[in-house]
């Protein structure tokens, strides 16, 4: 079973190096777009989706940002199965820092300096502080196109959708990214961070094998 899989916002493949799938599936990673200039989400998606062979059965899998855009190709392409780790199944499940960003519009005021490889230093140093433990956010933050990170941000605040039935969630229970408060996860990940597809990747390994198994 290919199962296509796309990460984080700004992250790659690495951030599920840890991860150890059934013998059954075929990881097959979708790389993060730069977004043409003004391009909307639909259309964003449906590049993203070109990858995914539909002539044989396939499953998807998102990692935060990347769980709402598997949402999304799912729409168009659907899968066998939609598994999402540390994002969210609908609007209503945001935080409020997000939904505050969505009604002031926030995001679209700021310059793309403002996104730039210094500001990125900035967050990494900060997230360090917040999160002393886990891994260095720059090892796996490896696309650092500004309008790429102001673009995404964007459109996460801005995303709208009812939730889609069917759809795997597994959340940590310390994400200050997408809180569990707002959510009713099918899996939930004690101490884990957003970053715990890395620092909990045994049990997300064990929870993925029985979900994807045959």
């Amino acid at each position: 079973m290919n199962l296509y899989i796309i990460s984080g916002l700004g992250a790659d493949a690495k951030v599920f190096s840890r991860i150890k799938f059934n013998e059954n599936i075929k990881p097959i990673h979708i790389d993060w777009l730069i977004p043409e200039r003004e391009e909307d989400f639909y259309h964003y998606t449906r590049r993203m989706a070109e990858k995914i062979d539909t002539s044989e059965p396939f499953c998807l899998l998102g990692y935060s940002f990347g769980g709402i855009v598997a949402q999304e190709i799912n729409k168009l392409k659907p899968a066998e199965k939609v598994v999402i780790l540390g994002s969210i199944r609908s609007d209503k499940e945001k935080s409020k820092l997000i939904k505050a960003g969505m009604l002031t519009k926030i995001l679209r005021l700021l310059p793309e300096s403002a996104f730039s490889e210094n500001a990125i230093l900035t967050y990494s140093y900060l997230r360090k502080m917040i999160e002393p433990k886990n891994p260095k956010v720059l090892e796996y933050f490896r696309v650092r196109n500004a309008y790429y990170l102001k673009w995404s941000m964007e459109k996460i605040t801005e995303w709208q959708s009812e939730e889609t039935q069917g759809v795997v969630q597994i959340m940590g229970d310390k994400d200050i990214v997408f809180p569990l408060k707002n959510c009713s996860p099918d899996y939930i990940i004690r101490n884990g961070t957003h970053l715990f597809p890395l620092t909990h990747s045994a049990e997300v390994s064990r929870i993925l094998r029985e979900v994807l198994s045959p």
